[in-house]
This record gives structure tokens, sequence and C-alpha cells, in this order.
């Protein structure tokens, strides 16, 4: 099936300035030529040299189709290992459709999702975690994301995982050596170097391991759900965060009812803002459905920022500050930020005694805008994002995480096997199955349903 030369639109659909089309394959370059007249000379595409760009027009008979600018890549020095070619036409959708079927017609397949970078990888030009980087990378809406699969798709993850099995490798097969000369009783695999490989490995794993929860979040926006009672301003804050009027604005306690999600980019990270409905007694069934969703909604959130009515609470306070220890205490391990809203109503004595009952409390207006820069710094503080500073590696797939998880329990095995003086035979055991796990992040084992499922995520064209 990866012999034949395939064909998709590589830009999106639909009409625009330009459009890319590509082929790759054995028959690329050829199927091209037999429908690119050159407008400068009469050479065949075959006999240009690669990476070389040519103006002419795509002719289909004696109909010319549209005037063009042709890439040609040759093999192995081309995004998939083969014979490419990209055809640069006008962004015309009849276009684009009149040339894709002409070279249907004339050898080429329809490419599957993801089928040029399936073939990168089956042709050694990518591994397969940097396969999955480049549409972690199409995908990427923020600088976190799109530093995060850049660093991926340049191998860092690879890199690191690689170097392991290596290691391990080296270890695995002087102790399958030892195996062979088990009745001279001799080691080959020095077993205190052994023992320190494996610390090292155990540190490396669970670093790597560690870094999913902060990768996890970057890559997919990371949940902050707005709460508090009803009518205290969550939505007018949800509006001023985003800038533009999301949640419906009304006195009437009880407005919104349902939850109310949407994203934006703070320092570079995605943040998704969850307003939601007023917590309160309420005999109103479909208002007692909404609050039911607020705390599933909190469940789910990295961040909870509880808001409160300054002007309407000023007298009691304390009741503010028993319920923000009851959220205190339910989630202990979730990051809370008390606002204090609607402080453009307050006085300066007022504004100190919320300060003094109140620890740590933001002092916010969501109507004027003052105060929200210091919750979007605030919000940044609580992100763990050192490792991101520092270029270390963060895994943000899950099949990569639970492969490390399955690798991390295989060489506590060893480990365990090295301090109670395990066998070779059966330390060999739980060496390979870790080093099987470790070939899965990147490919070196893998099946046809594996390639399946992550290149079935990708667009097509790409």
């Amino acid at each position: 099936m990866h012999n034949d030369t395939i064909v998709a639109l590589a830009t999106p659909s639909g009409s625009g300035a330009i459009a890319i089309i590509r082929l790759s394959g054995n028959s690329a370059i050829a199927i091209a030529d037999k429908h690119f007249k050159s407008v400068k000379d009469n050479k065949s595409l075959t006999d240009q040299k690669t990476h070389t760009i040519h103006l002419g027009h795509i002719v289909d008979d004696v109909k010319t189709l549209d005037e063009v600018l042709v890439s040609v890549f040759k093999n192995p020095n081309s995004y998939t290992g083969e014979d490419v070619v990209e055809i640069s036409c006008h962004g015309s959708s009849y276009i684009q459709q009149e040339i894709i079927q002409l070279f249907l017609r004339n050898g080429c397949r329809m490419a599957t999702a993801g089928e040029f970078t399936l073939r990168a990888f089956l042709n050694g030009k990518l591994d397969l975690s940097q396969a999955e980087a480049v549409a972690d990378l199409i995908s990427s809406d923020n600088e976190a994301s799109h530093q995060i699969a850049m660093q991926q798709m340049r191998g860092g993850f690879s890199s690191e995982i690689a170097k392991l099995r290596e290691e391990l490798l080296n270890f695995a097969s002087l102790i399958e050596l030892e195996l062979d000369f088990a009745e001279e009783d001799v080691e080959f695999a020095d077993r205190t170097q052994f023992k320190q490989l494996i610390e090292r490995i155990n540190f490396v794993l669970k670093r790597l391991i560690d870094s999913f929860a902060v990768g996890n979040v970057i890559k997919n926006g990371i949940p902050i759900a707005i709460v508090g009672e009803p009518n205290v301003g969550k939505s007018t804050l949800l509006n001023a965060i985003l800038n533009e009027d999301r949640a419906i604005v009304s006195e009437v306690a009880g407005t919104t009812r349902d939850t109310i999600e949407d994203e934006i980019s703070i320092g570079g990270i995605g943040f998704r803002f969850i307003d939601t409905a007023g917590i309160r007694e309420t005999k109103d069934v479909v208002e007692r459905i909404g609050i039911k969703k607020t705390f599933e909604k909190i469940e789910q959130s990295q961040v909870t920022i509880y808001l409160f009515d300054s002007k309407k609470n000023i007298n009691n306070l304390d009741t503010v500050r028993i319920e923000v220890e009851k959220i205190r205490n339910k989630y202990p391990q979730k990051p809370l930020l008390v606002i204090a809203n609607k402080i453009d109503t307050l006085s300066d004595l007022q504004l100190a005694n919320i300060n003094t009952t109140i620890a740590d409390v933001l002092l916010l207006s969501a109507k004027t805008g003052f105060g929200v820069e210091k919750l979007t710094n605030s919000l940044l503080n609580l992100i763990n994002t050192g490792a991101l500073k520092n270029n270390e590696t963060i895994v943000t797939n899950s099949r990569h995480y639970d492969a490390l998880l399955k690798a991390f329990e295989e060489i506590q095995k060893v480990q365990y096997g090295l301090e109670t003086g395990l066998s070779g035979d059966l330390l060999a055991i739980d060496i390979r199955q870790a080093l099987y796990h470790f070939g899965e992040i990147t490919g070196e084992i893998t099946n046809d349903d594996l390639l399946g499922n992550i290149f079935a995520n990708f667009c097509i064209g790409k």
C-alpha cells in the first residue's frame, strides 16, 4: 500500500489566495511532469535538481487548469523520504479539485489521514513520538503548547528515551550472555554499575511521569472554575478576562443556569475559564441542575476562583471566610483564589477590613477592570512552568504517559531483583518488558492497530 503514489490538499479546504497540493511516492515526479508545462524551458521535472521550484502551467490535454509553482523534493531528502512534489496553485476550490482529480485519473491515490507523516515514520525520517508531535504542533494555539510540540518534534523526548533504552539494552545483552555461561557461574554485567543505571533510569522516568500533570493541562488548556453566590459578578469577570461579552450579565439572581466555557492565552499559556451557576439554596429545578454542574466543574478544574460581592458582604465577612474554608477543606489539593468583587463601591477603610478578615484576598472590580491584570498574574504564578522555561522535556501525550508508567513499574521490579539477588534469567524477563515499553514510545515496537489509531487523528494532507 505504501509503495503507490498519493495526493492530497495540504492546505485547509475552501477558497483562499493559494492552495498547496502534495504528491508523494515513486511516481510523484513523473505524474506531475506529465501535466506540467514550464514557462522557462521544456526540461522535465525528473531532470531537475532536488529542492527546486519551477513556474509553469498544469494542463489537462489542451486545457490549461492554472498557472502554478511546482516544488520538487527527491528521495531520500524529503519530508516523507520519498519523491515529493508540492504544487502551489490559486486557491479556488474548483481549481484545487480539478488538479487533484487530474492526478487521481493518472496514477495517484487519495491520501488517507496522516499518511504523509506515516510514510515519514516508516521511512525513518521521524520516530513515532516525533510524528505525534507534528499533530500537536498543528493544533497548538498558545506559546506553551507550541514550545512543547517543537521540543518534542526536534527529538528532545525521543533522544532521552533512546539513550536510556540503549544503556539498558547493553546491560540486558550482558545478562543474556551470562545465561549462556550459566554452568561457569560468571558475571559479565557489573552489578554495581547496573544498580547505578537503574537508579538513574528511575529518576528520569519519575521526572517525565510527574511532568505529565503540567504538560497535559498546558496542551489542553488549564481549566479554571469561577464560583460563588448568584449575582456576585462571575459573568462580568469572565467577560472582563476575555475582553468580550461572552456571558449574559444581569442583576437578576440565577441568570447563569449552565456552565459557560471559553479559552484565552495568558503569558503564552492556555487557560479555559468556566463561568458556573451561582451557589445557593433554590427550589428552581433547572437552577439546581446548574448548581450541581458547578460542583462537577470544581472537581474537574485545576484552579478554583471564589468570587464574592464585597459591597453586599462587607458587614458579614466572617460568613464569607467560613464558605472559603469549606471549599478549601473539600478540595485541599486544589489551588483557590479568593476575590472580593465590586470594590469600586467601597471606602479605603472597608477595603482594609476585607484584607484583615480574609487571608490572601484579591481586590477586584470586574465592572471597571481594576485588579484583572493582578488576577491573571496570580494565575500564571500558580502554574508550574519552571520545566518549560528551563527547556526540560515535558510529557503531554497520554500514550507516552501510559508507556512510561509501565516501564517504571518494570524498572522497579528490576531494582528489587538486584537488591534481593534475583537470578539473571528472571532479571532478564523484567528488563525485556521495560525495553518493550520504551520501544512503544519511539515506535521501535509497534503494530498496525497502534499506527492506525495515532494517524487517524491527523488531517488529510499531513
